[in-house]
């Protein structure tokens, strides 16, 4: 049975102490306003993980409506907690909310708050939460970063209970993911917990306080990526059994019974997914002590993207179908439109129909509307027959003569394409760290409505902030056909590629190398014709560059409609 190890991971303080610690117990450091984060944490120090002592200044006083370098309003105070102070407030420049981190210039850790601010701004990776700025200023140290009040963090999504295993395996590859490309860059996390991950209104999980909440807190370690890594298998265990896998209850969650060791995810709740609960176990171990049915450990987050990318990909549920309501009759349907429906119980009345036209005056005026018919056809024949003769006189004019040699030159009308039906589309992000990219709304690119539209996720620069070379979304027009052209209507500029899948692919494709580049474009209306003649069944739609920045700063690519014709 593995040993547990408790390297860097939080384990809440449940101690009655009266100190400035206790009041963070309903406050955030890292800011989602509906659930904060529970900041009485204590990092127990083990082998190689120390934690500096806190600074001996005092926190600066501030109060709500303090301004900071005359643009930051601090709203509401959230953490106050060894020596420094966390806050909502408000970027009046830009309109929007933001959180700020506060320490006096002279306190211990400001010099390494500072540094990795800095260091976390540079990294620019839209799957962590963006520091926005960091300032010395006026004896004071501050550090702004995003607010997402969309967010949820997983201690409260935990709360309702264990994740399905796709909501489970989404969220460790995309955070192995993030910690991998960080730790590349030579930033680490070191206090990765339930509080530090949120998962947005559109399903992406995001981290924060990278690097910073460690300097917050004097937080650092000889091996941060095997910190980080065993921190990541513990999010996977509470995800996947709603308990923490210490001794120790922590973040709303119970611990595990004492003096048992570490046991398997699959052993502590039924109906755990084998594949992610062997690797919690492998992301968990310490020192190389696993069971023995399991494989070797994961050390580093790039060793764990690897085990995550040999697992079998777990599909998302399929959506509850749900039975339409039975059919009722309308009022107008049944014949009483615009009259008052009648009253259960009581008999109403059979109208009388009107007599017939039976008298003198009735006969007389049936043969009269007769007659105005009779004349009405009588007067439309007329006509219809003198334009036919009117057109036969002028194509019989003898100054005139018609010809049909069969080299006839006159000039034709051209004929345009016929429309291909798309049968069908999904988007296509295969260099992104989930492989998906907003599929729920991929219907409204051929819905034949420019008023809707599919959108990308945002991103913090043009060129998908450099994190991938595009996104696109794969058409399937039902057989392998003739195609002449492809318009798509976007809404702002982009640069846009149309790629092929060979006429022989028997399925549809699931590698980028597989489509091979036809042609491509720039506008919001963009015709995309491939310069020889193509067969396909698959078709590529592949974004390659984002319109212009919107309002809040972030860029996305949105495809209004796409048509297909021969």
């Amino acid at each position: 049975m593995a040993e547990r190890s408790t390297a860097a991971v939080d384990v809440a303080d449940n101690s009655d102490d009266t100190s400035l610690t206790a009041k963070a117990d309903q406050s955030t450091a890292d800011g989602v306003a509906k659930n904060r984060e529970r900041d009485t944490d204590s990092d127990e120090v083990q082998e190689s993980t120390r934690t500096d002592g806190p600074g001996t200044t005092s926190p600066p006083e501030l109060h709500s409506g303090h301004k900071l370098a005359r643009r930051y309003r601090l709203e509401e105070c959230v953490t106050r907690l060894d020596g420094f102070s966390s806050w909502r407030a408000v970027d009046e420049k830009l309109r929007r909310a933001v959180g700020v981190h506060i320490l006096p210039a002279d306190h211990s850790r400001a010099r390494s708050v500072l540094a990795a601010a800095r260091s976390s701004a540079l990294l620019g990776d839209p799957r962590f939460v963006q520091v926005l700025d960091a300032v010395e200023e006026n004896d004071l140290v501050y550090v702004v970063h995003e607010w997402l009040p969309d967010a949820t963090e997983l201690t409260p999504l935990l709360a309702s209970g264990p994740l399905e295993p796709y909501d489970a395996y989404q969220m460790v590859s995309q955070i192995s993911s993030a910690m991998a490309a960080a730790h590349r860059e030579g930033l680490a996390h070191l206090r990765l917990n339930p509080n530090a991950v949120l998962r947005t209104s559109t399903g992406q999980w995001r981290i924060r306080g990278l690097a910073v909440n460690a300097a917050l807190r004097g937080v650092t370690t000889d091996t941060p990526q095997r910190t980080d890594t065993e921190a990541i298998g513990a999010l996977l265990y509470a995800a996947l059994t709603q308990r923490w896998p210490y001794e120790s209850d922590a973040y709303g969650l119970s611990g595990l019974p004492k003096d048992i060791g570490l046991i398997a995810p699959d052993q502590v709740r039924a109906g755990v997914h084998r594949g992610l609960s062997e690797l919690s176990m492998r992301a968990l171990v310490n020192d190389g002590a696993t069971a023995s049915r399991h494989e070797s450990p994961c050390t580093t987050p790039e060793e764990l993207v690897k085990a995550i990318g040999e697992m079998p990909r777990i599909r998302p549920p399929e959506p509850a179908f749900t039975a339409p309501p039975e059919y009722q009759r309308t009022t107008y349907q049944q014949g009483t439109y615009g009259r008052q429906a009648p009253r259960l119980g009581a008999t109403q009345p059979v109208p009388t129909p009107p007599p017939p036209l039976q008298s003198r005056t009735g006969k007389a005026l049936k043969w009269a509307v007769s007659a105005l018919l009779i004349a009405a056809l009588g007067l439309g024949s007329w006509q219809l027959a003198d334009a036919l003769m009117d057109q036969g006189g002028k194509n019989e004019d003898p100054g005139q003569t018609q010809t049909n040699d069969g080299n006839d030159k006159s000039p034709k009308k051209p004929t345009g394409g016929k429309p291909i039906a798309i049968s069908s589309a999904r988007d296509f992000d295969p260099f992104g760290a989930d492989g998906s990219e907003k599929p729920s709304d991929i219907g409204k690119v051929y819905d034949n409505s420019t008023a809707t539209y599919w959108q990308t996720d945002f991103y913090l620069s043009s060129d998908f902030g450099r994190l991938k070379s595009g996104v696109g979304v794969i058409l399937d027009l039902g057989k392998v056909q003739q195609v002449g052209k492809v318009k798509v209507t976007f809404v702002g500029d982009t640069s846009v590629e149309l790629r092929s899948a060979s006429a022989d692919a028997g399925s549809e494709p699931t590698s980028f190398d597989a489509y091979t580049k036809v042609a491509e474009g720039t506008g919001t209306t963009v015709e995309l014709k491939p310069g020889k003649s193509l067969k396909s069944r698959y078709l590529l739609v592949w974004l390659t560059e984002l319109p212009t920045q919107a309002d809040d700063g972030k860029w996305r690519g949105r495809v209004a409609d796409i048509k297909v014709t021969s």
